[in-house]
């Protein structure tokens, strides 16, 4: 058990970890520069993989697949939230987009966290940005990523037959 375990967490830690080397190859040579949201979907999927990498290297029977698998759907389920508050934002009309506000690491310096968080939620104008990669925009690709990711993260705790 402890195996098959570790296979499901390694195999998640994996994909998340292409998934963040994706996102960075977009910034670094597609030249697309990341939003507010972007930038804390990327935090979600690394604390994604710190999960799978936990998991894995725990590769815990008994209840400690059952933490890992729930911890892994929650965390993917607050990705889901936020890439569908991404989503929702670019479908909105032109005249009802938020102003563009300041960039994530002034926001961090000037603000406290809280405030941070909820004009992060609230997004700019730059989030409702569409770039489409394959014919899907990045959030669409994100809201995908969480969605298998935390199936997978509930699958691997289920029992054996």
């Amino acid at each position: 058990m402890r195996q098959r375990q570790r296979w499901g967490h390694g195999t998640a830690l994996i994909l998340t970890l292409l998934i963040l080397a994706a996102a960075y190859g977009l910034e670094y040579v597609g030249g697309m520069e990341p939003c507010p949201l972007c930038m804390v979907q990327r935090l979600v999927f690394a604390a994604l993989a710190v999960v799978f990498l936990l998991g894995f290297l725990h590769g815990a029977p008994f209840w400690g697949r059952y933490f890992y698998g729930v911890l892994g759907a929650l965390v993917a389920a607050t990705g889901i939230g936020v890439a569908s508050r991404h989503l929702w934002l670019q479908s909105l009309p032109p005249e009802e987009v938020p102003a563009c506000g300041p960039g994530l690491d002034y926001m961090v310096d000037a603000f406290p966290i809280t405030e941070v968080i909820t004009m992060v939620l609230a997004g700019s104008g730059e989030c409702a940005e569409v770039h489409e990669v394959f014919g899907l925009t990045l959030p669409g690709w994100t809201l995908a990523g969480y969605a298998l990711l935390g199936l997978w993260a509930l699958w691997i705790c289920r029992r054996p037959r």
